[in-house]
């Protein structure tokens, strides 16, 4: 695959001459606002609903569409930055993005909320695969490093920011304007962004079409009909009960994935461009790093969700209580994935198991002191912090890994298959240790919801474990 994109000016020290920290700066705002979004509307959806007299069906269509649209589209995002450039697909995602999010703040009612929304997942789908592939293209050596340490510490702030956040704005209500905030926010930081990044941005090369940077339509076809088929059950399956359709629909895209890597193989055989590289999926580790990413992205969004659930529904904390609640654990989230490069290099070799065991730890200091039905005390924020250093430990060295030996004009497959596994293993948690939790607290008084926490905390402690066990370890590039 010919590569769109200019090669950067390197300096001696591997990174570019054309101001490498405003955009990496500018690129990661713009990862931050879209993680942000997928969190930020569980604080409003209350009064959403309340506002605009909304079924539940539609209220969870309003928080789940944008998550539902994202992950449908990411590798098709991360396609078309590398067929058209990525300065333009990050530019013109952040766009929509930023549009839709007016839209949604403007909406009259549920069905334009529900539309605008999947705009915003369409618009953030289009621009975050650019993210990793600027990062892997215009930063190398140390500073690549550095770049993808930081990318690793927003993965994490945004989901603990989002709740802070929501529950500020819903809370201040400015000038009686409800939910609404939520959305506007997103609008002069878009603005923002756009015109930093048109003078930061590298610009695309202009290169002639040519029939390996063909776009794979069937491919993205059979691709976007099994994540839609695997995401959409994932999201809504739960608050309905998992329903025959759910399950019909689960198993629909294990037969649609089935035939994707079957044409795929097919396509590559015959000299033509899949979604994916070969070669990208034939790199030593990338298949461990992928399982490992998926595990710890997994734990963290199912900690998160039910954590969340449980500080709410089982102790009554406010929207602001509970995401204050996350601070330590994304405060050394991300303060590992900025710093963990600088350690003594003999630990990098246990730094992935190390920190599995770690979060295993914390999950279950968290359901211990948690247990009684109270607040655990004081001590919750150690255990917390623990959580969040293992899961970061777990998840930036893989990272780093996974990209190290991919070469520049890999670097867009590369991206849509790491945001797009980063993505899923989020729902998939989401939908396997929430289901656990909800089943388990199904009643009212926060005892109740103890016990469902602490069930779902020891669950979440095995699938710690389970990334112990998928070694062999290597130690981190």
């Amino acid at each position: 695959m010919t590569s769109t994109t200019t090669r950067p000016v390197l300096s001696k020290d591997g990174g570019t001459d054309n101001r490498p920290g405003l955009l990496l700066g500018v690129v990661l705002a713009a990862q931050f606002m879209a993680l942000l979004d997928v969190f930020i509307v569980n604080v409003a959806a209350p009064t959403i609903r309340v506002e605009l007299s909304a079924s539940g069906a539609a209220l969870q269509l309003v928080v789940a569409g944008y998550t539902i649209a994202y992950a449908v589209s990411l590798i098709t995002g991360a396609r078309l930055g590398a067929l058209v450039g990525h300065r333009r697909m990050y530019l013109g995602g952040l766009a929509l993005f930023t549009a839709a999010s007016l839209a949604c703040g403007l909406a009259a009612g549920t069905g334009q909320l529900i539309a605008f929304r999947l705009a915003q997942g369409a618009g953030a789908a289009l621009m975050i695969p650019q993210v990793l592939s600027l990062i892997q293209r215009e930063f190398a050596g140390e500073r690549r490093v550095k770049a993808l340490s930081a990318y690793s510490a927003v993965l994490a702030t945004g989901a603990a920011a989002g709740q802070v956040v929501g529950g500020i704005l819903v809370s201040a209500d400015l000038f009686g304007t409800g939910w609404r905030p939520v959305f506007l926010v997103n609008v002069p930081i878009g603005v923002a962004l756009l015109v930093l990044g048109a003078r930061v941005l590298p610009r695309d090369a202009r290169t002639a079409p040519t029939r390996a940077r063909a776009l794979d339509l069937p491919g993205l076809v059979l691709l976007a009909g099994a994540v839609s088929l695997l995401t959409v059950p994932l999201v809504l399956g739960q608050e309905q009960g998992w329903p025959l359709w759910s399950w019909l629909s689960l198993g629909g895209s294990l037969v649609l994935l089935a035939l994707f890597g079957a044409y795929e193989a097919r396509l590559a055989r015959r000299g033509g461009a899949p979604l994916i590289a070969p070669r990208v999926l034939r790199l030593p580790g990338m298949g461990l790093a992928v399982l490992w990413i998926a595990v710890s992205m997994g734990v963290n969004a199912g900690f998160l969700f039910t954590l969340t659930l449980h500080l709410q529904g089982g102790l009554g904390h406010s929207a602001l209580r509970a995401g204050l609640t996350f601070g330590p654990a994304a405060v050394v989230f991300g303060a590992i994935g900025l710093t963990w490069r600088r350690w003594s290099a003999p630990l990098h070799r246990a730094l992935i198991p190390g920190g599995f065991l770690l979060a295993a730890a914390g999950a279950l200091g968290v359901g211990g002191l948690l247990a009684d039905g109270g607040t655990g005390g004081w001590g919750l924020y150690p255990a917390l912090a623990a959580l969040g250093a293992g899961i970061s430990l777990a998840f930036s060295p893989a990272l780093t890994g996974a990209l190290a030996a991919v070469r520049p004009e890999d670097a867009a497959d590369a991206s849509g298959l790491l945001a797009t596994v980063t993505q899923l293993g989020q729902l998939v948690g989401v939908a396997a240790f929430g289901t656990l939790f909800l089943a388990g607290a199904d009643g009212s008084g926060a005892q109740n919801s103890a016990d469902a926490l602490w069930t779902t905390m020891i669950a979440l402690a095995v699938a710690a474990l389970a990334g112990v066990a998928a070694g062999p370890w290597r130690r981190a590039r």
